[in-house]
């Protein structure tokens, strides 16, 4: 199955934290010590934002897994974006020190939502990550609320399949992600819960 691994860090913050790093030992060595708290505290500010910790993905025939770090804030039917006929919206508000990439909440094949005539509304914006399993049951998973306009960047491609849990895109500041899933499916969070991405189920199709 298709996933990214990343040591400790999401890759976008490789090149960030390095010269982060090396600023600061270039300040220490020919400069004023002192002069090195910045890029230190900066190197540890982009750390906590950039980090990507593995994570125990539970084995769930069915199941749906947590996208992202974050809180349960909004569990209701919608015929907006539906995935067959009427479908559920799970609503999480994303953790700004989480988890900076997000995961596949269940495993499939994306699917283009620019060319859907069937499954998906023609509401869904192109941008979602549509993925359909074995059985046919389709989720869509869309963010909102760009912080400095930066849009969520997918490193999974139309076609491929994904896994149950595996990283799927960087989340780069977005403040909310909303999975979209069968409404014959079991939803198995409510608002007010915290959840960890990859790890903790939110329900089952």
């Amino acid at each position: 199955m298709h996933g990214r691994r990343n040591p400790f860090v999401a890759s976008e913050g490789v090149l960030p934290l390095l010269l982060m790093a090396v600023l600061a030992v270039l300040l220490a060595r020919y400069y004023d010590p002192w002069l090195a708290i910045l890029p230190v505290v900066l190197f540890v500010l982009m750390f906590l934002l950039f980090r990507d910790p593995t994570r125990d993905v539970p084995s769930v025939a069915l199941g749906l897994v947590s996208p992202v770090d974050g809180e349960v804030v909004l569990v209701e039917k919608t015929d907006r974006c539906v995935v067959q006929g009427e479908a559920y919206r799970i609503r999480f508000r994303i953790d700004s020190l989480g988890a900076y990439t997000a995961r596949s909440a269940m495993e499939g094949q994306v699917m283009n939502l620019r060319s859907s005539t069937h499954g998906v509304g023609p509401d869904c914006p192109a941008n979602a990550l549509w993925v359909r399993n074995d059985e046919g049951d389709s989720i869509v998973l869309q963010f909102h609320g760009y912080r400095l306009g930066l849009a969520p960047r997918s490193f999974i491609k139309i076609g491929e399949r994904v896994g149950q849990g595996p990283r799927c895109a960087d989340l780069r500041l977005a403040r909310f992600a909303e999975v979209y899933m069968p409404i014959a499916g079991k939803v198995l969070v409510e608002p007010g819960q915290r959840v960890t991405a990859g790890s903790d189920l939110i329900g089952s199709v």
